[in-house]
């Protein structure tokens, strides 16, 4: 006889747990596809997703985290996230090194020169 007898059935390991993601990878997969954005979806591609959606959920959940902080509260409201909103573009901008922003803080911006344009010149030949 070929194949598994009764014994004990090793525990199935989901994408979301390969990739080491809260968010469900499989799921993400299913809406991919049947949203019929293409008409194939890669294997790499809901992983990719899933690790994106959930690192921009992670974020704004802190700045709704410190805005409930700040109004001595315990628990995110729909205000906290509103609050939480106009922070999350500074977030997701490149982190300057400490130098060039100690840098940028003491010297303004100068103005570069540019040329002025050429006068023409009226050859009148006679």
């Amino acid at each position: 006889m070929a194949g598994r007898k009764g014994g004990d059935r090793k525990k199935a390991v989901t994408r979301s747990v390969k990739a080491g993601l809260q968010f469900p990878v499989g799921r993400i997969g299913r809406y991919l596809k049947k949203g019929r954005y293409a008409q194939r979806v890669g294997s790499g591609a809901p992983v990719y997703l899933a690790a994106v959606l959930e690192y921009l959920a992670a974020e704004v959940l802190e700045l709704a985290g410190n805005a409930a902080k700040d109004n001595k509260k315990t628990r995110i409201i729909p205000r906290h996230l509103l609050l939480a909103i106009p922070n999350i573009n500074s977030v997701l901008l490149p982190k300057k090194s400490p130098a060039a922003a100690e840098k940028e803080a003491k010297s303004p911006k100068k103005k570069t020169a540019t040329k002025s344009p050429k006068k023409k010149v009226a050859a009148t030949k006679e």
